[in-house]
């Protein structure tokens, strides 16, 4: 299932609790994430600094558990809104001849 995690702003975190250390590990565990197919895309936002993950898990609750190995999540400074997704079936209506 693909799964859309979005990052969402934790108020009350300042830039400096994301040390270098940290955001270092965060980066292996997206690579190592990655690699293991589990993460399909990853982007940042280009209005705000919030990532945008596109997962591939069993169910949101597989989502939740694998974004919780994140180090910035373990460490309380982000949080994701996790959206389940399904594929669009409207290209159905082109071949049907009730919406003709």
């Amino acid at each position: 299932m693909k799964i859309l995690a979005l990052e969402k702003e934790i108020l009350g975190i300042t830039d400096d609790q994301f040390t270098p250390s940290l955001l270092k590990k965060e980066a292996r565990q997206a690579w190592e994430l990655h690699q293991a197919g589990i993460i399909r895309d990853l982007y940042f936002r280009s209005d705000r600094n919030e990532a945008v993950l596109i997962l591939e898990c069993k169910d949101v609750e597989e989502a939740q558990s694998v974004l919780a190995t994140l180090p910035l999540v373990k460490a309380g400074l982000i949080a994701f809104e996790i959206i389940p997704l399904i594929p669009y079936k409207g290209f159905a209506r082109l071949f049907s001849e009730e919406f003709v």
